[in-house]
Parts: structure tokens; sequence; C-alpha cells
């Protein structure tokens, strides 16, 4: 035990944890195989610990306290009984909501945006990261200020109070408000910034690896291109997106990008404030999904992604359903994934099973996804044709007549880019029907 010199026990304060949480009709809660998973799994990753919980269902939550009088008072009784020092409510409270439980058991309340944003703010470590997270505790900052400031004294540096943004909480909704307009427009230079590097990537084609968290791509890109990257099993191990290039069997590179994980009902101001980090995935050629097989819970957690998916407008996007550990799944759990998802890949990163099928389908993927054009340019449009060999796969090519002619392969993105340049210089092109 770490102390002073005085001898006052120096060691940081872990929050004993009550977790409660509402099963809504429809909600994630109700069709989860054990709904207070999750939100413990959060707190862990808070660094706080479990001390018990609870859990209600209610046909619609309750306007003063989110939860019943009877189930109030049950999580009072918990309270006491564990010394807990923080509950957790896996639930987005509205301000009132925050107040009256507060009141009525007499501890700290965090709610479930609070704490993915604390886990956010001990997580992040680039600027972007940093800034990022700022601007979605001043979003969502802004209506809570009144009972933020009431306990702001006694929990500075605690769970749900921790980040850059932290020293703002005593500033009124004027200074927030112009502090937000700030981050958004240095954010915005940076996404500017990271699209640009993206478009003028060697490598024609970008490969995205998403899903929930801590269902492996970390370990995926590790295996895949040697990357010396952390990998940990805990909840969102991964803030800011690392990119590097893998080589495909056939020779061919690609850029491979690993971003941070989804989780259900992902806080939609931490969607936005990490769009530049997402940015790797929106500009994707190819989304590679990849999913705990093992996760009692895998079907949710499909469905989770693929909402943050359509909110990031990525849906669009060709995909590619990779389930993950199947190390650790029994024989008759296999042969039901199976089933259930014929069009997914089966793979252990672990113990690398599947790893060359996994290869193959993404090279014949990128081939079908791909553009095949025959174009032909001036030879003089040296900046030009420097750019196509360095975004397209030059199968062949030849000059004629001063002419510069190829057969060539490229992402629609890199098309999108060069073909007004193209036409600018007189240059023609068409389809081509040979791969």
């Amino acid at each position: 035990m770490g102390s002073t010199k005085d001898g006052i026990d120096s060691k940081p304060l872990v929050d004993r944890t009550i977790v409660a949480t509402l099963v809504l009709p429809g909600s994630g809660a109700e069709r989860a195989f054990d709904p207070l998973q999750e939100i413990s799994g959060l707190v862990e990753a808070a660094g706080a610990i479990v001390v018990g919980g609870v859990t209600q269902r209610l046909s619609k939550i309750n306007p003063r306290t989110a939860f019943g009088r009877g189930k109030v008072a049950e999580i009072k009784e918990l309270v006491n009984a564990t010394d807990a020092t923080l509950v957790v409510i896996d639930h987005d409270l509205s301000p009132s909501q925050g107040r009256n439980l507060e009141k009525d058991l007499a501890i700290r309340v965090v709610d479930r945006t609070e704490l993915i944003l604390d886990i956010f703010a001990t997580r992040a470590q680039t600027n972007q990261a940093k800034l990022q997270v700022e601007l979605a505790q001043m979003e969502y900052m802004k209506t809570r200020l009144k009972r933020m400031w009431t306990h702001l004294e006694r929990t500075e540096g605690a769970v749900g109070s921790r980040g850059p943004g932290e020293t703002q909480l005593e500033t009124d909704r004027r200074l927030v408000s112009a502090k937000v307009v700030s981050l958004k427009r240095k954010l915005k230079e940076i996404e500017n910034r990271r699209h640009r590097e993206a478009i003028a990537r060697e490598y024609p084609y970008t490969v995205s690896l998403v899903g929930y968290t801590n269902a492996g791509k970390s370990s995926m890109l590790k295996r895949l291109t040697a990357a010396d990257v952390y990998i940990a099993d805990q909840l969102f191990a991964t803030l800011d997106t690392r990119v590097r290039y893998w080589a495909l069997q056939d020779t061919r590179k690609v850029v491979l990008a690993d971003t941070v994980g989804f989780v259900r009902d992902l806080p939609h101001d931490l969607v936005a404030s990490f769009h530049a980090t997402l940015e790797e995935t929106m500009n994707a050629d190819l989304l590679i999904h990849l999913c705990d097989a093992s996760d009692p819970d895998l079907a949710l957690n499909i469905d989770a992604v693929n909402d943050v998916l359509e909110q990031l407008k990525a849906d669009s996007i060709p995909s590619l359903l990779v389930l993950n550990k199947f190390d650790r799944v029994s024989d008759e759990l296999a042969l039901e994934l199976k089933h259930k998802h014929p069009e997914a890949l089966c793979v252990s990163v672990h113990d690398g099973f599947g790893l060359d099928n996994f290869d193959a389908t993404v090279a014949e993927l990128v081939d079908k996804w791909s553009l095949h054009l025959e174009v032909e340019i001036p030879a003089t449009e040296g900046k030009l044709l420097s750019d196509f060999n360095k975004h397209a796969l030059v199968v062949r090519e030849h000059y004629e007549d001063s002419n510069w002619v190829a057969h060539i392969s490229l992402a629609p993105r890199h098309w999108n880019a060069l073909r007004s340049r193209v036409e600018k210089c007189g240059g023609t092109f068409s389809v081509s029907l040979e791969r």
C-alpha cells in the first residue's frame, strides 16, 4: 500500500460500485444474455470495482428517477450493505433524474454516457483523441452544468469527472458553447488533413477493421502486419486509428486500419466527436466486421456495430463478416453459427485458424469492388500518369501515338478524384470486362 511521508495512504481511490440497469421493451438489455455484463465491464474498464448489481424490468422509464420507487429503495439498501461509493446507471439520465437519484440515494450517480466518456478520457493519448473526448464532454455537459457544479469539489479525479474537459466544468454555458465551436474547428482541420492523407496514399485500397469493442481487432492487425500495437483484454483498449500496410499473399499491398471499438448505445456526441478518427472507416473500400464468436450476445453486438455504421453513413460500404475467436467455440455452437451466418468467415487470430482463407477472400473482394478500366492519356501529362501509377494497379501499359494506354484496376474513390483530370486533358477511358 502506498503512503506519504506522513503515513497517509496515497493510493488513488477505487470506487466500490453498484451497477443498475433498466430492461425496457425493445432495448439491448432485454435481448442481452446478461443485462449487467456490459455495464460491469465498462465500470472495470474505468478502474472501479463492481460490488453489486440491480436489474428492473419496466414498460416505460420513470420520469423522476428512471427506476421505480421500490427499486430505488432496494439500490439504497445495497449501497449501505456494500459500503458502495458510486452508483452507475446503464441508461442515459436526464439532468433532473440524475439530481433526484443522488438526493434519494445520498451517493454519487453516474450514467452510461458519463462512464463511457470517463473511460475515453483516461485512455486518450494523442492530441486528436484528447480533443475529441473534450468535445464530447462539453456537448454532454451543456445541459448538466448545474448538477455537476453541486458535486464537482468532492469528486474531482473520480470516475465520471476525469479527463481534459474537467477544468471546464465550472464555466457557464456561454463559455462552454464557445469552447465547443473552437474544438469543432480544430477537429475539422484534422479531419480534412486525414482525408487528404487517405487520398494521397501510395497503395490504392483501404481495408478497415470494425467491430464490437474487445472483438480482437488489434490482435488481427498485429497478426497480419506484425505491427507493434497495444493489445489488452479490456473494453476500449484502442481509441486512435492505427494504420499499417498489409501484404496479401498475391503480393499486393493494402492499407489496413484498426479503429475504436463500438458498444451498444454508443453516445451520439461521442460518435460525432470521433468523426475524424473514424474517417478511416468512412473512406474504406472494404470493411472487415470482426466479431467475437464466443460472445453469447453475438447477434446483439452485430446489430450495435451496424447501428454505428449507419450513423456514420458507412453502411453502404462493402463489408465482410468475420467470426473471430473460433477456438473458443464448441462444435455444436460452431455448426449453429455457420448455419446462421453462412456468408461469414470463421477464424481464430490466436492460433491462425482460417487466416489463409481470410487473405484470399479479401483479395477476391478487392477485385470484385475495384473498377477495371482502359485509359488513354497524353504522355505529356506526367503528374497524372504518376498519380495513376501511385493509386492504381497497372495490369499492363504501352505507348501509342504519344499517348499512355493502360489497363488498370483501382478503387472507386481514387477514380472519383482522377476522372475529371482525365477528361480535362482530353484523355479517354472505358470500362474493361477483363480482370
